[in-house]
C-alpha cells in the first residue's frame, strides 16, 4: 500500500465513522525508512459493546509496530478505534481485528497488539496477538499493563 498523497483527516475535520468498516485508516511515508524502531500508541480508553448484551465493554489496548514504509496517521487512527465505540464484538474479535487490519494495510515490519479488557461478570479478558516474532535487534519494552488485580 502507499500513502496517499493527501490524508483524509490530518489537519481536516473529520466526523467520527458509524463502524470500524466505514472508517479510513491513512498511511504516511516512514521518516526513517530501513531503520528498525518502536512505534506505540496506547489507548487507555476504549470502548465496544458486548455482542449479545449491548452493553459495553472497556479496554486498554497496546499497539506496537516496526515501520515499514508507511506509518499510520494517529488522528485516523483515533477515528477508527473510536469508531468501536458502538460496534458489537467480543474482545477476541476486536483485539485481534485491529491487529490484522493495521498489519494488512500498513505492512509493517513486525506488529502486535495487547488488548487488556476489564472485568464484566467477574472476570477480565486480556488478549494478544502480534504478527511474527519479533525482529532480533529491537528494543521491545513490556506494555506496562499490570494485570487485574481488582481489590487484592
Amino acid at each position: 500500500m502507499t500513502a496517499p498523497a493527501n490524508p483524509l483527516h490530518l489537519g481536516q475535520n473529520s466526523a467520527l465513522p458509524a463502524s470500524p468498516e466505514e472508517a479510513v485508516l491513512d498511511y504516511v511515508p516512514n521518516p526513517r525508512p530501513g531503520r528498525t524502531y518502536l512505534v506505540r500508541f496506547a489507548a487507555p480508553e476504549f470502548t465496544s459493546l458486548c455482542p449479545v448484551t449491548g452493553q459495553p465493554d472497556f479496554a486498554h489496548l497496546v499497539i506496537d509496530y516496526v515501520p515499514g514504509e508507511t506509518i499510520v496517521e494517529s488522528k485516523s487512527l483515533k477515528l477508527f478505534l473510536s469508531s468501536f465505540r458502538n460496534h458489537a464484538g467480543f474482545h477476541e474479535d476486536c483485539t485481534v481485528g485491529i491487529g490484522e487490519r493495521l498489519f494488512d494495510e500498513m505492512k509493517p515490519v513486525w506488529l502486535r497488539i495487547g488488548g487488556y479488557w476489564y472485568p464484566r461478570g467477574g472476570i477480565p479478558i486480556d488478549v494478544f496477538w502480534q504478527s511474527s516474532a519479533p525482529p532480533q535487534d529491537l528494543w521491545l519494552p513490556d506494555q506496562g499493563v499490570a494485570s487485574y488485580r481488582g481489590r487484592g
